[in-house]
């Protein structure tokens, strides 16, 4: 598993130069004419007032070469069935580069529009032209408007609002960390079978801060150069995909050795962290084929512009998601067996109460992709984004205040080594507490 992590770690690091609406590099005519024009950028521009600034090295080679830059607005697939000159008549603003620098405004949209940036010049269409040719240094800016309503706001309309978004999510954490970091030290001091849940259940939570300041480290640097910070956008997702690979461990082998253990332990025994072989192998299992799915997932979006972890536009992705149905109802099935046969009231409520957990943290990711169909396209990644961490978030909670509040109960029955009650009415066990 090991090898897992440092594997994932290597891969995020040498992925971490994309995700820029600063984009810097060279215009590349063998690209352009091997490409029907070489690929850029995107923006999804809102409102009015949008701004592109292009700034080049050597306005007199782009003018030698007749360089020009193409904005295409919702480019379908069957521009690439036209022709190279077709395909080039096409596009909605054509930019000639003669200068050193560029500003072309876009136009008022009624509703967010992604729009896509080509480079041509006079070598793109012609078949059997030589393949040396000096390359241009270029610096393409790309800018919507500000609520003062000037084109100084780096995020695209799926952006906006992610960088507030974790503001207040560090914030909460923050107040809560204040809150509760006490009671949970002397929890974790204390010790009991459910120590090691405990433990597992606050390194995945501290991963998921870690992850979120991260993001928010990131993001502040964006608003300001539109570049940010990348290293930390890769950091972010790793210490996400830590806290998920955590989090799918525990859960998978409680309930695996919670099932296997039935029947061999005394049901005055209380209720702890069951490890064994078998159990151990299934979550190893979940974890490893989880891992290999987030390693593709990052993989396949090397060469493409850089989405959140969340967003999962893949098909390592959409496995991803299948990979958590498919675990949840594996869940569901281990856990209904044991709840059908507990004889103890105070158990079932447990268990049923940790399922509405588990359940939570698995679907809402497939959940909420599936409801972002509903959701304009600048909308869709916002909604996954936001809605996985807070459920995520919730979930851990419901786990928290299970454990915490359980454990000690089962600790003392353990000691006094008698059976916990099977016929005390709820409002008597609430008492009790």
């Amino acid at each position: 598993m090991s090898l897992l992590f440092s594997t994932l770690v290597i891969l995020l690091f040498f992925s971490w130069g994309v995700s820029a609406k600063t984009v810097s590099g060279h215009f590349e005519s063998e690209a352009a004419r091997h490409q029907k024009g070489q690929f850029i950028t995107k923006f999804m521009y809102q409102g009015a007032g949008g701004l592109l600034v292009c700034r080049l090295d050597n306005s007199a080679l782009a003018a030698e070469k007749e360089s020009k830059l193409l904005l295409y607005q919702d480019m379908d697939s069957d521009l690439d069935n036209l022709s190279c000159s077709e395909r080039l008549s096409k596009a909605h603003f054509a930019i000639s580069l003669s200068q050193e620098e560029h500003n072309q405004t876009i136009p008022h949209q009624s509703s967010p529009m992604a729009w896509q940036v080509l480079y041509a010049d006079r070598y793109t269409c012609q078949e059997n032209a030589a393949s040396s040719h000096t390359d241009l240094t270029f610096t393409v800016l790309m800018f919507n408007v500000d609520s003062a309503g000037n084109p100084l706001e780096h995020f695209s309309a799926e952006e906006a609002g992610l960088h507030s978004f974790y503001f207040l999510l560090l914030l909460a954490y923050f107040i809560a960390c204040c809150i509760y970091v006490q009671p949970l030290y002397h929890a974790l001091r204390k010790g009991g079978p459910m120590h090691t849940v405990l433990r597992v259940l606050t390194t995945a939570l501290a991963l998921q801060g870690c992850s979120a300041l991260c993001n928010y480290i990131h993001l502040s640097r964006y608003s300001r150069d539109g570049v940010g910070l990348p290293l930390m956008g890769s950091l972010a997702e790793f210490w996400d995909m830590v806290s998920q690979v955590s989090m799918l461990y525990m859960l998978l082998s409680l309930c695996m050795g919670w099932t296997l253990s039935r029947g061999r332990k005394p049901q005055s025994r209380p209720l702890q962290w069951e490890q064994s072989p078998a159990s151990t192998a299934v979550a190893v299992g979940g974890v490893i084929i989880q891992g290999v799915l987030l390693l593709w997932e990052q993989y396949s979006e090397f060469e493409t512009e850089h989405h959140s972890y969340h967003a999962q536009q893949s098909l390592a992705g959409l496995l991803l998601m299948a990979l958590r149905v498919a675990l949840a109802f594996l869940l569901a099935s281990v856990l209904y067996q044991i709840i059908s046969t507990e004889r103890s009231t105070l158990k079932r409520d447990f268990y049923l109460c940790f399922a509405k957990g588990c359940f939570l943290w698995f679907l809402c990711h497939p959940v909420l992709v599936f409801m972002s169909f509903i959701f304009n396209e600048h909308q869709k990644e916002k909604v996954v984004t936001i809605g996985v961490i807070l459920c995520q978030s919730i979930s851990m909670v419901i786990l928290y205040q299970l454990f915490l509040s359980r454990s000690l109960y089962w600790e003392v029955s353990s000691l006094s080594s008698v059976s916990l009650p099977l016929t005390m009415s709820r409002t008597i066990q609430r008492g009790r507490y």
